[in-house]
């Protein structure tokens, strides 16, 4: 009886062990297997970080280039002003006509003819910094448009 019950005792004590090392297998498998999804979840994370920074780096060179842009054409006015002066740029008939059709020619004397001369270009200068103005905020909007796409 008592071989028997060292038997029964020595077969459950076995089975005990082997249910505790299958059990330990199987938390280090599950172990093993959170593991490597941390892992792929920290590779798709480091990824979208380095597309994030990426997105930022371009953003912030499109806004640089804007800026620049904006402070350029602080000048456009008057260099339009000047080569219109100088000679080197000329209005169209319908631009230049626009304002001296308002003045009588029979009225108009040589001073008031001087003046909306001097008015054109410097109403031509503002019209081509407020284009170029927008020129320069459609280009700086594809530009974001295009980074924020991914292209």
């Amino acid at each position: 009886m008592a071989v028997i019950a060292a038997f029964v005792l020595w077969s459950a004590a076995m089975f005990g062990m082997g249910w505790a090392w299958r059990g330990d297998r199987a938390e280090g498998s599950e172990a093993l297997s959170q593991v490597a999804t941390g892992k792929q979840a920290l590779q798709v994370e480091k990824q979208a970080r380095a597309v994030e920074h990426k997105q930022a780096e371009d953003l912030a060179a499109i806004g640089e280039k804007y800026e620049e842009d904006r402070t350029a054409a602080q000048a456009v006015p008057a260099a339009v002003v000047a080569d219109l002066r100088d000679g080197r740029l000329q209005l169209r008939d319908d631009l230049a006509t626009c304002s001296t059709s308002l003045l009588s020619q029979a009225v108009a004397g040589a001073v008031e003819r001087d003046q909306a001369a001097q008015l054109r270009a410097e109403v031509a200068g503002a019209f081509v910094q407020v284009g170029r103005d927008a020129d320069d905020q459609v280009r700086a909007c594809q530009a974001v448009i295009e980074v924020d796409r991914g292209g």
